[in-house]
């Protein structure tokens, strides 16, 4: 089945990173939130954080959208699926606009726009640039002419000088006009090891004052055409398999320890209808009555004094996987199976499902896309499929103790894992690996998770 989309779209990039595209992003969202329009949020690339806050000020689910996970078809569908009801799409790319993973650009932010034939407005990075800003924003112009640089906004602008220098060569020596200025603010969102403070850590305070400035600089009507003037789309429509039906409690941990969810995968377990019950393992002295438990990535580490508090809630889920019942977890979820964390020089007792003490380090370990062949037979990847996923670690295993106990699921092609060359470790009915994946890629996972739900259930 096919559907025609029309929804006005838009494409914010850079660049490079760091140079202010989701603060950007965020105050348009709520500037165009402000007019009364019904905004859809979206995030090029396999990213958490970034999501969580475009969720935040949209006040609806963002989806990601990536090439190199799923292919074009899921992405068209992801973005009709996730801007159905919506008056403006706004997707935030990642990275610079070009990069890619080689040196064509491959699913770079430019392939998507293409793609879904989206409109960019390019953020830069002002400090201490004046009229080079012209010769960097018409090299950008030049360099792929399918791609639709529709608009510039100036980060960072010192004073009104500073600005009407860049405006003037930006607007003389290239087309694209310059949409208006972000100046420097007092406060923005902080940034720590894996990138910025999570939404769930941090309140709404600082976007007044960037939506006031935002406002008062940047042409939101210009901004708001630009996003209409956009072509149809034909789009593939994607049913999800709701047949046979698993009648479980699935148990999912979400809370600021544990809060990495693509929507995808959680709407594919209810759609084949599991009802998720969502756990705070911050707060919750007790394991409720489930089947199966799915504990995604987050910040373990950060929360770690709290979690190891909560003993009873470590000890139920200790009992739970010794007795058999499915485990599914990805990277904080991983650590949190295990028996402790080095944080800041401090140790920190987990739930000891597995036997491997963990430890942050103060560069990343493994981040990046993931290929993986299955090697090990498994209740939830059968042998020799190639799964696409994504890393993002800076813990490592400090020590594994009885390692016999366990064995390492996927062999890697791409990617860092648990260690150089694996990941994915099964113990019992308990699979823990550091590589995320997305169900429009692994597209058995839901189904084979939750067949090990009722297995559980039954006996």
């Amino acid at each position: 089945m096919i559907v025609h989309y029309n929804v006005p779209r838009l494409m914010i990039s850079a660049p490079r990173g760091a140079s202010g595209k989701t603060i950007f992003t965020l105050g348009l969202i709520k500037l165009l939130h402000d007019r009364g329009l019904r905004v859809s949020p979206f995030k090029k690339g396999p990213d958490y954080i970034d999501a969580g806050w475009l969720s935040k000020v949209a006040t609806m689910p963002c989806r990601n959208l990536d090439l190199f996970l799923f292919d074009e078809d899921h992405n068209l569908y992801s973005l009709y699926r996730g801007s159905l009801n919506s008056d403006i799409a706004i997707i935030e790319g990642n990275r610079g606009l070009f990069d890619g993973v080689d040196v064509e650009g491959s699913c770079s932010t430019a392939s998507l726009a293409k793609l879904l034939r989206t409109p960019v407005i390019l953020v830069v990075d002002c400090t201490k640039a004046t009229r080079s800003m012209a010769a960097l924003v018409k090299g950008f112009v030049d360099f792929d002419l399918e791609v639709l640089i529709k608009g510039v906004i100036l980060n960072h602008i010192a004073r009104s000088r500073h600005e009407n220098l860049i405006r003037s060569a930006i607007e003389k020596y290239t087309d694209v006009p310059v949409l208006g200025v972000i100046p420097r603010l007092r406060e923005t969102v902080k940034e720590r090891h894996l990138g910025l403070i999570t939404s769930w850590e941090r309140g709404l305070d600082f976007i007044s004052e960037l939506v006031e400035k935002l406002r008062e600089n940047i042409n939101l009507d210009a901004v708001i055409d630009i996003a209409k003037n956009v072509p149809q789309l034909s789009i593939p429509i994607f049913h999800y398999k709701t047949e046979p039906r698993y009648d479980v409690d699935v148990g999912v941990f979400y809370d600021p320890a544990f809060q990495f969810y693509y929507p995808e995968n959680l709407e594919a377990l209810s759609q084949l209808g599991a009802n998720l019950i969502f756990i705070d393992s911050l707060k919750e002295r007790a394991l409720p009555s489930v089947s199966a438990l799915y504990i995604g990535g987050g910040f373990p580490e950060v929360q770690a004094e709290i979690l190891a508090e909560n003993k009873s809630l470590r000890g139920d889920v200790k009992t739970a996987a010794e007795n058999g019942m499915p485990i599914y977890a990805e990277c904080g979820g991983l650590i949190y199976l295990g028996e402790e964390i080095e944080w800041h020089g401090k140790r920190y007792p987990m739930t000891g499902v597995l036997p491997i003490k963990f430890k942050v380090d103060q560069s990343p370990r493994g981040h990046g896309y993931v290929i993986a062949k299955v090697q090990t037979p498994n209740p939830y990847h059968e042998k020799d499929t190639i799964i696409k996923g994504h890393e993002f670690h800076y813990s490592y295993p400090s020590e594994v103790r009885d390692g016999h106990k366990m064995s390492f699921v996927l062999q890697l092609e791409k990617g860092y894992g648990f260690k150089a060359g694996v990941d994915g470790i099964i113990y019992k009915n308990v699979f823990a690996g550091y590589t995320h994946i997305h169900t429009f890629s692994v597209k058995y996972w839901a189904e084979n998770f939750l067949k090990q739900a009722v297995d559980f259930k039954n006996k």
